[in-house]
Formats: C-alpha cells, sequence, structure tokens
C-alpha cells in the first residue's frame, strides 16, 4: 500500500469515526428532546383525574377526606398560581403596546371595531342557540322526577346583586376605577385595562429620554411574567388531574344520563360554531380557524380540562403575537374578550334557557324568544369575573320571559360538563378576534404569522420523528 492509500484509509476511518460520533450525540440528544408534550401531559392528567374521581365517588366515607385535603388543594394551588400572573401581563403588556401605538385616534378606532365585532360574534352565538333548541327540543319528554337537584342559592344570591347593578350606566361607571389599587385586589379585569390604556396613551406622549426607560421596564416586566407563565405550566397537568378529579368525585356520571340530550346537543351546537360560524369568520379575513386550533392546542385543551379561560390567558396573548397579531391589539382584544366576547358562554346560555321552558311545557312565542335574545344581549357582559358566571346570567335573564328560575337546579350537576366545553370555545373566540382586529387595522403581519405556523409544524413532524427514532 502506498503513502497516498495509506492516508486516504486513515481519512476515511476518521471520518468514518467523526460521523459515529455526532450521530451518537445526536441521538442522545433527541432521546433527551423525545417527551411528552404538555398537551399530552394534561390529557393524561384528565384521564386519570376521571379515572379516581369515578373510584372516588363510590366510596363516599373516603371522598370528602381526599377531596377536601388533597385534591382540592392542589387545584386551588394551580387556579391560584394563573390568577397571580394575569394582572401583571394584562397591565405591563397593554402600557408596552398602547405606548407603542402612541395614538389615541388610532386606538380609539380599534376599540370601537373590537366592541362591535364583539356584539355581532356574540349576538349570532346566541340567536344559533334558540335556533338549534328549538329544532331539536332537548326539553321535551323529560320526567322531572328522575331529575336530581343541587343548590343555587349562592348564583341567585350573586344574580340578585348582578341585577341591582348592572344598569347600562353602571357598567359604564365602573370601567372607570376610583381606586385602581382596589380594583388590582379584587382583580376587576375591565377596570384594570382602562386604567392601563389610560397610562399608556399618557406614557407615549411624554418626551423619549422619559419615556423610553419605563417603557423597556414595562417590557421586562412582560417578558419575565411570560417566562413565568411558562413555569407555571409545569404544574398544570397536576391542577388539571385534580381539578376534574373533584369534580367527578362529587357529581359521578349518573347524573349525566337523564340530561344527554342536552349535553350532547351543547357539544354539537359548540362545535358547530367554532367551525361553521368562526370559521367563516376566519375565512372572511384570511385566517383558517383549523390553524389556529392547532396553534393553540395546548391552550384548549387546558382550558378545556379546567373549565378556566383565565388559565391560558397569558398564552393566547403571547401566541397570537407571535403568530403576527400587534402587540398593542392582543393585549387590548384579548382581556376586553373575557368580558364581551364569551361566544360558548352565550351559545349554552340561550341553549338553557330554552330547556328549562321546555322542561316545564313552556311555549315560548318568538316575541318571546326575541325579548330573550336582547336581555341576554345585556346581561352576558362585562360580568365575566362573576363565579358561576353562566348561572347568574341565566337567573338574571330567565324571570324576563315567565321561565322558572328553580329549573337552573336540575341542570346544576352536569354545568361542569358542559362548562369544558364552551370555555374551549370562548378561548377559539378571543384568539379569532385578536387576528380579526388586526387585520381590520391593516396591521396583521401576515409574513411573521407564516413562519411562526411553519416552525411549529417543523418542531412537531421533528417531535414525530424523534419519537419513532426513539422507539426504534
Amino acid at each position: 500500500m502506498d503513502a497516498s492509500a495509506a492516508r486516504d484509509l486513515a481519512n476515511g476511518s476518521v471520518t468514518r469515526l467523526s460521523i459515529g460520533a455526532m450521530t451518537t450525540r445526536t441521538k442522545g440528544k433527541d432521546m433527551k428532546k423525545a417527551k411528552l408534550s404538555l398537551a399530552w401531559q394534561i390529557v393524561i392528567g384528565l384521564v386519570l383525574g376521571v379515572a379516581i374521581g369515578a373510584l372516588l365517588n363510590h366510596f363516599s366515607a373516603e371522598k370528602a377526606w381526599w377531596i377536601s385535603n388533597v385534591l382540592q388543594p392542589a387545584g386551588d394551588i394551580f387556579i391560584r398560581l394563573i390568577k397571580m400572573i394575569v394582572v401583571p401581563i394584562v397591565i405591563s403588556s397593554l402600557i408596552v403596546g398602547i405606548a407603542g401605538v402612541g395614538d389615541a385616534k388610532k386606538l380609539g378606532s380599534i376599540g370601537l371595531k373590537t366592541i362591535l365585532y364583539f356584539e355581532v360574534v356574540t349576538t349570532i352565538a346566541i340567536v344559533v342557540g334558540l335556533v338549534l333548541a328549538n329544532l331539536f327540543h332537548p326539553g321535551a319528554g323529560i320526567d322531572m322526577s328522575t331529575l336530581g337537584t343541587v343548590d343555587i342559592s349562592k348564583y341567585q344570591a350573586t344574580a340578585a346583586e348582578v341585577q341591582h347593578e348592572h344598569a347600562f350606566i353602571e357598567t359604564l361607571l365602573n370601567l372607570i376605577p376610583s381606586n385602581i389599587f382596589a380594583a388590582l385586589m379584587r382583580g376587576e379585569m375591565l377596570p384594570i385595562i382602562f386604567f392601563s390604556v389610560m397610562f399608556g396613551l399618557g406614557l407615549s406622549s411624554l418626551q423619549a429620554e422619559l419615556r423610553d426607560p419605563l417603557v423597556r421596564t414595562f417590557q421586562a416586566v412582560s417578558e419575565t411574567m411570560f417566562k413565568v407563565t411558562h413555569m407555571i405550566m409545569n404544574y398544570a397537568p397536576i391542577g388539571v388531574f385534580a381539578l376534574i378529579a373533584v369534580t367527578v368525585a362529587n357529581f359521578g356520571f349518573s347524573s349525566l344520563l337523564p340530561l344527554a340530550k342536552l349535553v350532547l346537543l351543547v357539544y354539537f351546537a359548540i362545535a358547530f360554531f367554532a367551525f361553521m360560524v368562526l370559521g367563516l369568520v376566519a375565512r372572511l379575513f384570511g385566517f383558517s380557524v383549523i390553524k389556529i386550533m392547532r396553534i393553540m392546542k395546548d391552550e384548549l385543551i387546558l382550558a378545556y380540562s379546567t373549565s378556566s379561560s383565565e388559565t391560558v390567558l397569558p398564552r393566547v396573548i403571547e401566541k397570537m403575537e407571535k403568530y403576527g397579531a400587534p402587540k398593542s391589539i392582543c393585549s387590548f382584544v384579548v382581556p376586553t374578550g373575557y368580558s364581551f366576547n364569551l361566544d360558548g358562554s352565550t351559545l349554552y346560555q340561550s341553549i338553557a334557557a330554552i330547556f328549562i321552558a321546555q322542561l316545564y311545557g313552556i311555549d315560548l312565542s318568538w316575541s318571546q324568544q326575541l325579548l330573550l335574545v336582547l336581555t341576554l344581549m345585556v346581561t352576558s357582559k362585562g360580568i365575566a369575573g362573576v363565579p358561576g358566571v353562566s348561572f347568574v346570567v341565566l337567573l338574571a335573564t330567565l324571570g324576563s320571559v315567565g321561565i322558572p328560575l328553580e329549573g337552573l337546579a336540575f341542570i346544576a350537576g352536569v354545568d361542569r360538563i358542559m362548562d369544558m366545553a364552551r370555555t374551549a370555545l370562548n378561548v377559539i373566540g378571543n384568539a379569532l378576534a385578536a387576528l380579526v382586529i388586526s387585520r381590520w387595522e391593516g396591521m396583521y403581519d401576515a409574513a411573521k404569522g407564516e413562519k411562526y405556523y411553519a416552525s411549529l409544524m417543523a418542531d412537531k413532524q421533528e417531535a414525530a420523528v424523534v419519537g419513532e427514532t426513539a422507539k426504534r
């Protein structure tokens, strides 16, 4: 063998060794990456929670101890962690976004279009609910003696308070906080949004040397809180497990059977509204509701599992900004939508109202149903922070058309099952709203959105490949 051949052989050996070492390192890294996604962790938590809850439902002696000492505290920890970060994120993101717009006229245009869009979409949701309830008659033929009841006195007290305070002028006045620190302590989102917008406008009018350091400070706060959000999401599967276990342990599955038609209709209505109505709205503005659902997969599973839109509010703002909507619009539209754009809740409320009327054999005329639509349009706005908001709205509404309020006690036991689906629809509706207003204002960054979606799909494909490699 001559010298040149020997050198070639040596170089080939070294090359093969290098490639082998690189392959080994790559496989090592891939194995580290091959872990369950957040969505799958939440799904596993949900399934385990249902199983444990069903088991505890059959052991009444042990159930109370496990719920009060283990499951309920574990679920409350997650809800409290989310509540802890919502207000700082909304304030910092809104101030940075509004200071960036710096134009009161432009902001007024965004606000007007946002409220108009919310009113139109939620009204369509109410009408769709009424039409489907009249077509399928979910309350007809049910023997009321077979239905269990749940105590709804706490909702009745809240409804009485809301009816007293929820006049239009009172709602308008409640937007303006007399004491911003009191509003912060109570977590009142609309006054907080109002103050943040005003603060952002005032900040934008300052000279650069005064404005920029404070803007950078709020930007740092916003980015820090999003990092904290990602940390909290690691606890989400445990929170989901605990919250769903408590629900199933308390109510079991037996309460579902007599009201299965109502539950199925609500789920069908929510799917119809998401894919047909919101799908059409998305297409009109150049978006795809399927793409939005893919982007929001983790958040939809989390919102569905916890029955709380608030748990995903920070992530909706973050993801819609990455998808091409400007910070100023995301940080304004999404939190405002939690009070004015609850598509799933308004859809459910109209179905529930007709269901209770049918349960009692009350035949509502079209004029009474029109009155119901108009009443729901008013009562369903601006009280998102009220516990059991859908029940409170119904209690404040049913009396206007002569439907017995006591009927709500029959559906309270399955309300959580329906609440899970309507919460997921609320999330989709608010994510889409941020994109629609961005496009309507001519501020949507299509290139950024496509790049972000492509990166998500590439990550998903890579994770699938890594998972297959790990199996082999």
